[in-house]
Parts: structure tokens; sequence; C-alpha cells
């Protein structure tokens, strides 16, 4: 599906390095020779995968909030990038409910600095992913899954954000960034797990904050079905995406990123499936809220544009995924070389 012998010595730009899926992207990207800008706010838990990633002095790392036009333009300049990879956001459902300005202060104001900053460039890049999700659809809670082409328009706060981030993404694309030769692409990937995401209110962090304490997992919506998949999987087809458009502007456009839908699956399953690989009598509880804020039920994608285009396909199962969450999760409580298990893993996925 992709050369990763291409990102040795290219330029990339990417924003929200710190976090979960930012950190396992650098990964990714300095061990294929990339040179890597990274521009985000403090690692936003502790700990944290950027710290554990074996990270320090192998790139860039810019702390600045991407609603500050001024400051990540002039880290934008001074990396001059050819590539480059927006993930900031305000990702949890439940604090867009407790913070909707500022979630709408980054995740569309941040998206439309980032792109402004590609508009405005005495050298623009020539590849642009800008990270969205699953859930900028309308969702009427239907079986089938969504396609590029379904209405955008997001429930809450942060996935109503996103829609308007992909929007103005669009524009940005017509207006500006296709007549200058950039070609620019919207990814809508749907819920990640891994090794190192210490994120409150996921799931998995929720698992393993459960085993540490050796307690019950408390679920709150077992019956929800979301299309969950190894942060691997979207890390691996943005960087495709981005390889594959750079050489082929036609190729840019926007794209969901999701399992099979045998991994579509409950929180319910998963939290299973969780339990079985830790082992130890692990358990869980269903303690659903009577009144807890609106989420989405029943939300898979369809992938079929992006198999067809590039002939991607994902290479995880689901248990597979968990299996290597556990892994990666069990080598992080026993001190041991969190680095080099990503590594490990990376290595896995590129060869299956």
């Amino acid at each position: 599906m992709m050369d990763m012998e291409f990102f040795r010595g290219k330029r990339v730009f990417i924003t929200g390095h710190t976090g979960f899926k930012g950190a396992w992207m650098c990964r990714v990207l300095v061990n294929a020779g990339a040179i890597v800008t990274g521009y985000s706010l403090p690692a936003p838990t502790e700990p944290n995968l950027f710290a554990l990633a074996g990270l320090e002095g192998r790139m860039t790392s810019i702390i600045g909030d991407i609603r500050d036009y001024n400051a990540m333009k002039a880290a934008f300049d001074e990396a001059r990038p050819e590539i480059v990879l927006h993930l900031a956001a305000q990702p949890i459902v439940r604090t867009s409910y407790e913070q909707p300005v500022y979630t709408y202060e980054t995740n569309v104001m941040g998206t439309v600095h980032v792109l402004e900053c590609v508009r405005t460039a005495a050298q623009p890049p020539k590849s642009v992913v800008i990270v969205t999700t699953d859930k900028v659809y309308e969702n009427k809670e239907w079986a089938w899954g969504y396609r590029e082409n379904e209405p955008l328009d997001g429930y809450d706060p942060y996935s109503n954000s996103k829609s308007c981030a992909d929007i103005a993404t669009h524009s940005y694309q017509q207006s500006f960034l296709a007549p200058m030769g950039v070609a620019v692409s919207t990814v809508r990937a749907g819920n990640v797990i891994g090794g190192g995401d210490f994120a409150r209110d996921r799931i998995v962090p929720d698992c393993v904050r459960a085993a540490q304490a050796g307690r019950q997992v408390v679920v709150r919506n077992p019956h929800s079905t979301r299309p969950y998949q190894h942060v691997l999987e979207p890390v691996m087809a943005y960087l495709m995406l981005a390889e594959r458009q750079y050489a082929d502007a036609s190729l840019a456009g926007c794209y969901n990123v999701g399992p099979d839908d045998c991994d579509c699956v409950t929180t319910g399953a998963l939290v299973d499936l969780f339990c079985r690989a830790w082992g130890d009598g692990m358990a869980w509880e269903n303690r659903a809220e009577a009144n807890a804020p609106h989420e989405a039920n029943f939300l898979k994608l369809d992938c079929t544009k992006l198999k067809t285009t590039f002939g991607w396909t994902p290479r995880w199962h689901i248990a597979d995924a968990i299996e290597k969450t556990v892994e990666w999760t069990k080598v992080w409580m026993n001190g041991g070389d969190t680095a080099a298990a990503m590594d490990a893993q990376i290595k896995n996925y590129l060869e299956d």
C-alpha cells in the first residue's frame, strides 16, 4: 500500500504530536527518516505516550496552541514542510459539552489556521492531510456504514465542530489550495485503541486504569456500536494518503478509515475482549447513566472509497488490536522499554 522509504528526508509538519495518535505517528515517521516538526499543546495526560515514545532529540517539538495563528505560522514557516498532517483537536465528546466554545475554537479555527499557514507559505507544501472523525456525519442510527457523500451534521459540539472543520477544509481546497497545486484531503477515522492512550472518558484507558487498580471496569454504554481499530490503522492510512497524493494531486478528497463490519462491535464486546486478553479474572459491570449527555448508539463507516482507490485494507482485527494494546500496556506497567514495544508493533504491522 505504501513505501516508507518515501518519507526519508521529507520535511513533515504535524499538529497534535503530543497526543496519543500523534505520538504513534511521530514514532513511525522518525523511524522512516523523516524530518519532523511537531506543534501542539503539552501532552494532555500524565503519564503520556509522547514522553514514553523515545522521541527526544529525534524531532523538533514545539509547544504551542493552534488557536494562536501567529505562533503557529512562525513555527510552520521555519519548518518549511513538504507534508502537513493536522491531528490537533479537542477530541473528547464529554469535554465538548463542558467546554463548547473551546472545542469550536480549537477544532474549527485551529484547522483554519493550519490551512491559512499552507495558503500563505512562501513555498507551499505539496500534500496536506486534515484529520477529522467518523462522527462528522448526520447520524441516523442506521445499520449500514456512512459514505463520504453523506450529509455532515455532527450532533454534539465535538462532532459538529469536526463537521465544520471538514467543510472549511473543502472550501480552502476549492478556493485556494487546489489552484496552487496543493493536494488536500480530509480523513474520517473511527475510534482508535492501542498502547499509550491515557485519556479520560475512553473505554480502553478506563480498562487499563481498572486493571491497575485491581477493580472491575465500569461501562457507561455497553450496547453502543463503534468502528474500533488499532491506532496504527488510521496512522498508516494517513501516511499512505500523504504519499500518494504527493505524487498525484487528483487523488485528494475525503476518505473514511475504519474497520470491516466484523470489527464494528459494541462497547461491552470490546471490554469482554480486553478482560479475556488481560486475564487475572478481570471483569466489568454495566453502569449506564440515566441522564448522560447524548452520544450516538450506532455508528459504522463504509470504507469502499479508500479500498478501491488505494487497495487499502485493515490488517488487524479487533481481537488483534486488543491483544496489542494489552501487550504494550503490560510492558509499560512492568517498567519495560515502551519505545521498543512501539517499534516491534510498527514492524509487525508493516510486515502483516
